[in-house]
């Protein structure tokens, strides 16, 4: 009888902990946001005062409406960020398309196709991916001034499309090795050619790891913050991080600007993580059984 109620007090004790170890974490990771968006409303004298203010006396939303009114209203930094945003959404919508587009079919290859050496090629491809931006830095911006494409669009979408294809390469290629390759066989036996079984039996399969890989293209392009302040100079040009940092000036720190410009900047990643979480768990867990 005594045993009994020992084992059920013990996993009492164990169930509280987890429960306390999990609001822990919780509370770690809501923490940066729930602050940031309290930062948002505050007034700048209570974002400066102390002690810190953890909820403001006088909540206000006028930065937003200066944000979101900039075109007619707001200031040069507030006018940027607006133009940012759409800059930041023309930027990662093409790196996704062109990521996904060429580094499914390379993927593909490497996952299914004899090709030789295909682990040296492999681990290359990790390399770059692994290299930082930092140390190539110099001879890109060389050669896209050579070229004319410096503050424009198109260069952060050709260079962010160059460092984020290894990453779709190895995370579809372990998708696609999840697959059975009968499946392409009988549709082989059946008179389809390789490429045909591709697209109609393998991409069909693998739409949550390709949904999951384009989401994290996605995500990475919309918050990649050094290339773009290398590159571009212009409104035209900006993207969000940028426009954020803009609210830094030489002699002063807007922190209410900068928390809001930070809020409106996480809702669109935010948002397409909550819509699309059960792709990203499913095709990332898929795709690390095989590699």
């Amino acid at each position: 009888m005594s045993m009994g109620i020992s084992r059920s007090r013990q996993r009492i004790i164990a169930r509280f902990l987890i429960y306390v170890a999990a609001a822990v974490v919780a509370a770690g990771i809501l923490a940066p946001p729930v602050w940031l968006f309290i930062s948002s409303i505050s007034t700048q004298s209570e974002l400066l005062s102390v002690p810190v203010h953890w909820i403001p006396q006088n909540p206000t939303f006028a930065r937003y409406v200066r944000i979101i009114r900039a075109a007619s209203e707001g200031g040069e930094a507030e006018s940027t960020f607006k133009r940012s945003m759409i800059n930041s959404i023309i930027v990662a919508f093409f790196v996704t398309v062109l990521c996904v587009s060429i580094g499914t079919l390379s993927s593909y290859a490497f996952a299914r196709l004899p090709v030789r050496g295909k682990t040296q090629l492999l681990f290359m491809i990790l390399f770059i991916y692994m290299l930082p931006p930092i140390a190539v830095v110099i001879p890109l911006y060389e050669t896209m001034s050579r070229f004319g494409l410096l503050d424009t669009h198109i260069v952060l979408i050709l260079l962010y499309s160059a460092f984020l294809t290894p990453f779709v390469v190895w995370i579809m290629r372990g998708y696609f090795l999840t697959i059975p390759k009968d499946l392409e066989d009988a549709a082989m036996i059946d008179g389809c050619t390789r490429v045909s079984a591709l697209f109609k039996v393998v991409l069909p399969l693998s739409v949550p790891g390709l949904v999951a890989t384009s989401l994290f293209c996605f995500l990475m392009s919309w918050e990649e913050f050094f290339m773009a302040l290398i590159f571009t100079s212009s409104p035209a040009a900006k993207t969000i991080p940028v426009a954020i940092a803009e609210f830094s000036g030489r002699h002063s720190i807007d922190y209410g600007m900068m928390a809001t410009g930070g809020v409106l900047a996480a809702l669109p990643p935010v948002l397409i993580a909550l819509l699309f979480q059960k792709y990203i768990v499913s095709g990332l867990t898929s795709g690390a059984v095989k590699g």
